[in-house]
């Protein structure tokens, strides 16, 4: 008992830095998670407005009723401009989604897939999606075209 008093008196000071060194990095790597759990919150809330308002656009433009029609009559009526802008801005957000859902894992997957699914197969964000593929990055486009429906 008397050896390991000496040794303490004798080594105090690095005693007391080493559990420091410790304590601050225990302290550091909780703030760590902390700090990476409110930036995902962050990054959820953001894409929630994101989301909001880029679907509330539709609904107040009338331009971009056809859209979301399962029948449009592109013959008669190609996709306008002001519709592939917002069909561009719409696949831009859900590239952003996919990059959460696949390498953050904020977002449930198969849901995410499901909205892919239902989404490109409309007619107008399809022809939109079919045009603009090269410009996008490639393996999300392997992802959405593996889960388009064939074209009737």
């Amino acid at each position: 008992m008397e050896g390991w008093f000496r040794w303490v008196a004798e080594n105090w000071f690095n005693l007391v830095q080493g559990t420091g060194i410790v304590l601050g990095l225990f302290y550091t790597g909780i703030a760590l998670r902390r700090d990476a759990a409110s930036r995902r919150v962050g990054n959820l809330m953001a894409l929630a407005v994101q989301h909001r308002d880029l679907w509330s656009e539709l609904h107040r433009r009338p331009d971009l009723q056809r859209v979301l029609d399962p029948n449009p009559d592109l013959i008669a009526q190609p996709v306008s401009t002001a519709e592939g802008e917002f069909l561009n801005l719409v696949i831009i957000h859900f590239g952003l989604g996919w990059e959460l859902a696949t390498r953050h894992g904020l977002i449930s997957a198969p849901s995410y897939a499901a909205d892919v699914t239902d989404f490109f197969s409309l007619p107008l964000p399809r022809l939109v999606w079919d045009q603009t593929t090269k410009v996008r990055d490639p393996a999300f486009v392997r992802f959405v075209n593996h889960r388009l429906r064939p074209r009737p």
